[in-house]
């Protein structure tokens, strides 16, 4: 009997002790499934070193320095830096795509480089009069406007919280730049009118080289491609204001995301169409694109 009692009495004490146990059990699962679901609900963060997106960088800084050898008579220097730039952007897509190392960051820094060239070189062969104002006005008009949107862009469609720190770490992705088919033929097409204007000193042998413009036959075709590229450049512009796709906004809400998308579009057109308007009149009544001799 003693021992009878013993072991009933041992038995009613590991019950509480049981009961504890299980109880931290379900506990501890119970934790450990809210810490998974919190983990997985996090913004998605992307790896942005990598080769191609190096390139990209390098081809970013070489913009101020390619206008920096321009505005200090080094030709041959300048127009061999552009020629890398133009190199490197081709290599730095096939290895994204070849190495499978795209990025979101990667899809709005690539243009976002070829555009501090476009802009940095139509600046600096604007101010030295070797190429129309109306043209620049174009290329700086669509770069200004798209950049406005991409602000809007970046800032509606950022996940929350909606900080300063948030807003500039390309990492946590928000949205997402499909370049329209008319943009890239539009972006050789100005890459080609800068490098031949480039070019011209280098060809000539000399500082004032490209004052062989004014010779009939070649002025002529110059004039002619610079109306080309400001077709295409307005075109261009314009297009990311009609087509839904060319910006593809992440997120689960599509109704917000609609808004979000009409709004960008929006900006572009009022912006763009106002200074495709201003270059079109100016191109119209100013009489001295035709006559005024290049600086250089």
């Amino acid at each position: 009997m003693p021992v009878l009692a013993l072991n009933i009495s041992l038995s009613q004490k590991a019950t509480p002790i049981a009961d504890s146990l299980e109880h931290a059990r379900e506990r501890t699962e119970a934790v450990t499934k809210q810490i998974r679901s919190s983990v997985t609900s996090l913004t998605p963060r992307e790896n942005i070193y990598n080769l191609p997106n190096l390139l990209t960088l390098s081809r970013l800084i070489a913009a101020p320095v390619t206008a920096y050898l321009l505005v200090h008579d080094q030709y041959t220097w300048a127009l061999a830096l552009f020629a890398y730039a133009g190199i490197t952007d081709l290599v730095d897509g096939w290895l994204a795509r070849r190495w499978k190392q795209q990025t979101v960051a990667g899809s709005v820094i690539d243009p976002g480089a070829d555009k501090a060239l476009m802009i940095i070189l139509t600046v600096t062969l604007a101010v030295k009069g070797a190429i129309p104002m109306y043209l620049a006005t174009l290329i700086l008009g669509r770069d200004a406007s798209l950049a406005l949107a991409a602000i809007y862009y970046r800032y509606a469609s950022l996940p929350a919280p909606k900080t300063f720190m948030r807003y500039w770490d390309f990492t946590l992705p928000s949205a997402e730049v499909h370049p329209t088919t008319v943009s890239k033929y539009n972006t050789f097409l100005q890459l080609m009118l800068i490098g031949s204007t480039l070019a011209l000193p280098v060809v000539t042998g000399s500082s004032h080289g490209i004052s062989v413009l004014q010779g009939a036959d070649l002025h002529q075709a110059m004039t002619y491609f610079q109306w080309l590229v400001a077709g295409t450049t307005a075109w261009s512009g314009l297009s990311y204001a009609f087509l839904k796709d060319a910006v593809t906004i992440l997120g689960s809400d599509e109704e917000l995301k609609a808004k979000q998308g009409a709004r960008g579009r929006a900006i572009i057109g009022v912006t763009f169409g106002s200074l495709v308007a201003a270059a079109v009149w100016y191109a119209v009544n100013s009489d001295d694109e035709e006559t005024k001799e290049p600086a250089f």
